[in-house]
């Protein structure tokens, strides 16, 4: 018992219990190192290809994912820090920089088509909108390459400032995609308003759908939907041949996930840069 009490001694007497005081020195201790990531310049992209369904060895887009470096260099990514930082200013900071690499990496690339996450909170953020327009005015068909992740939870969070933020922005050429379709609760009443251009269909209901007779059903809903609003599918964290071509079966237009690449930080054309230069 002399153990627990010295373990715990450092517990404000306030704290609800042991496990929310641990829970949130965590999360305080994940927000200091991405703001020292963010102050060190230590941030970066992640490069997934999306694949065409019906040639897979053809890559459609590329997903830009965002990482930061941790202390010792060890490369961090988005699924281990932004939900503990997604309502806070540092998740705003992270949105406009994951933005600018993508953005410098369609500049420098003119056959690049990439799709960059943002949260829905980050509409209406100065610098996020400030960054998208500076780009714009010195290469103004950018945004043709250029397409928006919003989570379908984010959306939900904001869906009158979504609707607006999609009809200002897709004129200009850029395209949205409804990320991790299936995963929030999005009410029918708002998803006819969105006009998303692309639906994302989240990894759990994906993943060993070869075998899984209710992710099918699921899946077809889900496509259905998507037919009837003109949006071309994305099926996330496709990892088997056999999920693959049942899911091309289906009618998914892309597929997406480790059986075909996983992020990098090193695509090919950096590669191929790299190689020319030296």
């Amino acid at each position: 018992m002399g153990q627990l009490k010295r373990k715990f001694a450092d517990i404000p007497p306030g704290a609800d219990n042991p496990l929310s005081f641990a829970v949130g020195r965590r999360d305080r201790s994940t927000l200091h190192m991405v703001q020292e990531a963010i102050a060190h310049k230590q941030t970066l992209l992640a490069f997934q290809p999306v694949m065409r369904a019906e040639y897979p060895d053809q890559i459609a887009l590329y997903e830009g994912l965002i990482r930061v470096l941790d202390p010792t260099g060890r490369v961090i990514p988005a699924a281990e820090f932004m939900t503990k930082i997604e309502d806070t200013e540092t998740g705003r900071e992270i949105d406009v920089l994951a933005l600018r690499h993508g953005l410098l990496a369609l500049k420098a690339n003119p056959s690049l088509r990439l799709a960059v996450n943002m949260s829905a909170r980050s509409i209406g953020y100065r610098p996020w909108m400030q960054t998208l327009n500076r780009f714009l005015r010195e290469s103004p068909k950018i945004g043709e390459r250029l397409t928006l992740e919003i989570t379908e939870s984010s959306a939900m969070s904001v869906p009158e400032l979504v609707v607006d933020f999609m009809n200002r922005l897709q004129p200009r050429g850029i395209c949205f995609a409804l990320d991790d379709f299936g995963s929030g609760q999005m009410a029918i009443r708002y998803f006819k308003n969105f006009y998303f251009d692309i639906l994302k269909i989240d990894g759990e209901f994906v993943r060993g759908i070869a075998t899984d007779a209710d992710n099918q059903a699921l899946v077809r809903s889900l496509l259905s939907i998507a037919g009837h609003f003109n949006m071309l599918t994305v099926a996330e964290s496709v990892e088997t041949a056999q999920d693959a071509e049942v899911l091309t079966q289906m009618g998914v237009d892309f597929l997406q996930g480790y059986f075909f690449a996983a992020p990098t930080t090193r695509p090919a054309w950096l590669r191929d840069t790299k190689m020319r230069s030296s």
